[in-house]
């Protein structure tokens, strides 16, 4: 009995490249893929010059390939090894070029760490909630803080390492030490007792509060609530020294100011003096030569003023001032000449253009006025037979009698 070949034409065909790509879709889109813990053991453990970071997990009856690029490789608190027992974090997804799936690690710890991160993050969480870590609620840190607090171990290297660069940077600040217990049940009820108890006094301007570096459980005590809370409450500026600059805590989060070690903190409390003498030292200099160019050019002013002719003859401006006034004069003098030449030419004028026009002037040619009841006869209608006229000539009038009239035709 034959077998029936198989008919293509009835079902799709997919590239093997298809298959790859929706596989990875599939695990792109399922939430629980996009984050998991994974707890194994290393393997086949492989750093590449690129930085990027192959290795596999397994356990008793499995093996997961992983890798972890160079960017989250950098902030590894630690070196992976092989037969090292880690949690990891990161996503599955399919490499459709090779077609395996494999996990996208971003955080790698070391096992027994998983538990205290998820603490950390839900703490972190809850109190950036109620604002704890709010840029508002921050207090500037003092510039030359007259008492200092350290609240932390006092048989640590730390306190030591704070107590050596302050008095170094900044001998006129007081140091208070208040000694606390830093690890163990009993440190986070300690350290927030001592930041109460250091509000309470008057004297202090300035806490710092840490420890040096240990592993995540010596550090714990900087991630509890309560130490949280009395940072958060304090009214004077806290400084949180906790660790190395890796370490972050809690504390670091509440606090007005982080520094990456202890020594960073006493870095940060105070100013350097030798810095601050050789800004003073500068400023002296600026000053001084300020001060001499200011003499130098109030020297110059006084040489010109006294090199002045008012200082050297009192007389001298009087002088001047007469000489002005008496060419004033002149002017004016001058003007008011010219001013009555003109007025006199312009008179002469009117008077010889009036005199041109005055009918006594045609009297003296040989002209006469007759007049009759002292108006001018100027038509033979004006006058009859037997009316007596005046004629006025040159010299004098003529009294008349009208004998008659002819009119011209």
């Amino acid at each position: 009995m034959g077998v029936n070949p198989l008919n293509l034409s009835q079902f799709p065909v997919f590239s093997v490249t298809k298959v790859n790509q929706y596989i990875k879709g599939v695990l792109d889109r399922d939430e629980l893929m996009a984050g998991l813990l994974i707890r194994g053991e290393i393997s086949n453990y492989k750093k590449y010059p690129s930085g990027h970071h192959y290795f596999s997990l397994k356990d008793a009856e499995s093996t997961l390939r992983c890798v972890m690029f160079r960017g989250d490789a950098s902030r590894l608190r630690f070196q992976p090894a092989n037969g090292m027992q880690v949690v990891a974090f990161g996503r599955i997804t399919v490499f459709p070029r090779d077609g395996q799936y494999q996990l996208y690690c971003s955080e790698l710890l070391s096992d027994g760490q998983g538990d205290l991160n998820a603490a950390f993050e839900r703490m972190k969480e809850k109190l950036a909630k109620e604002g704890l870590f709010d840029p508002a609620h921050k207090q500037s840190v003092p510039k030359f803080p007259r008492r200092i607090a350290l609240i932390t171990s006092p048989a640590g290297a730390a306190v030591r390492d704070m107590i050596r660069i302050l008095g170094t940077r900044w001998p006129m600040t007081e140091v208070l030490v208040v000694p606390v217990r830093v690890q163990g049940s009993e440190a986070p009820g300690e350290i927030a007792a001592a930041i109460h108890y250091v509000n309470n006094r008057s004297d202090v301007d300035l806490i710092i509060t840490g420890r040096g570096g240990g592993s995540a459980e010596d550090l714990w005590a900087f991630n509890e609530e309560i130490v949280a809370r009395a940072i958060f409450v304090s009214n004077i500026p806290v400084i949180s020294a906790v660790g190395h600059e890796p370490d972050v805590t809690i504390s670091d989060y509440v606090a007005d100011l982080r520094a990456s070690t202890p020594s960073n903190a006493a870095e940060l409390a105070v100013p350097d003096q030798s810095e601050l003498r050789g800004a003073l030292e500068s400023l002296k200099m600026r000053l001084n030569r300020a001060m001499t160019a200011k003499i130098s050019q109030n020297r110059a002013s006084l040489e010109r003023l006294a090199s002045a002719r008012v200082l050297r003859s009192m007389k001298a401006p009087v002088d001047e001032r007469r000489m002005t006034l008496d060419h004033l004069q002149q002017r004016m003098n001058r003007a008011a000449a010219d001013k009555v030449k003109d007025r006199r030419a312009a008179l002469i004028r009117l008077r010889t253009g009036l005199d041109a026009m005055s009918p006594l002037n045609v009297l003296v040619r040989g002209y006469a006025i007759a007049g009759k009841n002292d108006r001018v006869v100027t038509s033979v209608g004006q006058v009859e037979a037997g009316d007596s006229l005046t004629v006025r000539v040159a010299d004098g009038t003529i009294t008349c009698e009208v004998l008659g009239k002819e009119e011209n035709r």
